[in-house]
């Protein structure tokens, strides 16, 4: 993304913060894997949201009243033993040529230069518990800045929940944060495809997860938006199997949730198709019976409706099936209040999408559901699981399935983003007929 793109969003933080504030945001801590391996470095989203850099050991410091100087990086100085080892870093020169800061510092003057800015502010903008060591100093250095109050110096009364109004800013998806998600969904929805392609009886789980994950390397992302699931048979009636072992087995559904990550941004898709090509009648009943809630919640997505409509419509729909196919007894009415019905789909039906799977942002606000608004993206994905129970026909057995798509709500309803992922059980057998798309 373009620095302007950064730009834009820390200007429209510090407009939020108002005036004498400042705002702390870290990096993400590398994570130790085990003894002098760490794992692949995942930058925090919220840091990234508003600078763009992706180096651990950072820190960025957002101050309104300082036109000239408002946004500092703290960030690791380059160092030629360090660069043999690891690369290049961005060092204090990159921090401000390529991202954008009007000053940087090495973090190792953290402790030098932080406080001093502190003191000149009445407000510290930051979220507690997303980095230990800061948790610990910003208190520490607000208490000694306090007992200099003799000396005129007063500093700041109170730290404000930084993220609250980032997850806010979050949750409105710009041009440039829907071409990345765009990307990433094109990119899975081929990806699913592939799978379809590819599958047959006797293929390992794993094999499928290796094809997708080989197949996001080709189309120029190595990130996995999360753990893949490819679940056969009964595994698809575990909701997030991940362990991926075991052979794919004639006349069983495979359920597949899958997604990359394009600079940051997550795509989430599920797809669920028979392993050998051709759905059995229990399998295409139940199936089509998800398919049609879907369609439903989905048709509920739009300017002025509330988060909830979604979830509503899928479950009166699949309660409704569910009854037609015995799976359940009693009157629509009397299941959704009893949840009869979360023994077959236990979830709700989707969550907020964007730079992590699972995005910020809140469903509730003041006790009623968020409405949904212009350039929000909600993942939607009812499912319905029957493992062996006792009391259920044999038939319908270690049928799992869900179907997952992405969603960004227009000035005028929705759009499907990931529709170019055939999902009809005509769509699916011809895909796995074929061999081809």
């Amino acid at each position: 993304m373009k620095k302007s793109e950064f730009k834009r969003r820390r200007q429209q933080l510090m407009q939020t913060m108002g005036e004498n504030s400042i705002a702390i945001i870290p990096c993400a801590d590398e994570q130790q894997r085990n003894r002098d391996v760490s794992h692949r470095y995942r930058q925090d989203s919220d840091f990234y949201y508003l600078t763009g850099f992706n180096e651990a050991n950072s820190i960025a410091v957002l101050i309104p009243e300082r036109k000239a100087a408002d946004y500092i990086l703290f960030c690791p100085e380059k160092d030629k033993t360090k660069t043999l080892w690891d690369g290049e870093v961005a060092g204090q020169e990159g921090a401000v040529n390529d991202f954008g800061a009007a000053d940087s510092f090495p973090t190792a003057d953290l402790s030098d230069i932080l406080p001093g800015l502190i003191e000149q502010c009445d407000k510290v903008f930051y979220a507690m518990g997303c980095n230990a060591k800061l948790d610990h100093l910003i208190p520490e250095w607000m208490n000694k800045i306090r007992q200099q109050s003799r000396q005129g110096i007063h500093g700041p009364t109170e730290i404000i929940a930084l993220d609250h109004y980032l997850s806010d800013m979050r949750l409105y998806k710009s041009a440039a944060e829907l071409h990345a998600l765009r990307e990433a969904i094109d990119i899975s929805s081929k990806g699913h495809i592939k799978l379809m392609q590819v599958c047959e009886a006797g293929i390992n789980e794993r094999e499928l997860e290796a094809q997708f994950i080989y197949h996001c390397f080709i189309y120029g992302t190595r990130e996995q938006a999360y753990p893949s699931i490819v679940g056969s048979g009964k595994n698809a009636c575990t909701l997030h199997y991940i362990d991926n072992k075991d052979i794919c087995q004639e006349g069983d559904l495979i359920l597949i949730d899958a997604g990359c990550e394009v600079d940051l941004y997550a795509s989430d898709i599920t797809r669920t198709f028979p392993v050998n090509g051709v759905f059995s009648t229990p399998q295409k009943q139940i199936y089509e019976l998800v398919l049609r809630a879907q369609e439903a919640a989905i048709n509920e997505v739009k300017p002025g409706n509330h988060w909830n409509q979604p979830h509503e419509a899928a479950t009166k729909v699949i309660v409704e099936g569910l009854i037609a196919l015995k799976l359940l007894k009693g009157t629509i009415i009397s299941n959704i209040e009893k949840e009869t019905y979360k023994k077959f789909f236990p979830h709700r039906t989707g969550h907020w999408l964007g730079m992590d799977v699972h995005d910020v942002g809140d469903y509730k606000a003041e006790g009623e559901w968020r409405v949904f608004e212009e350039d929000m993206v909600l993942t939607v994905e009812p499912g319905i699981y029957i493992p062996e129970t006792k009391g259920v026909a044999k038939k319908w057995w270690n049928i799992g399935v869900r179907i997952e798509d992405d969603i960004l709500v227009t000035k005028a309803g929705h759009e499907v983003l990931s529709a170019n992922c055939p999902k009809t059980v005509k769509e699916i057998e011809e895909i796995m007929a074929n061999g081809k798309h």
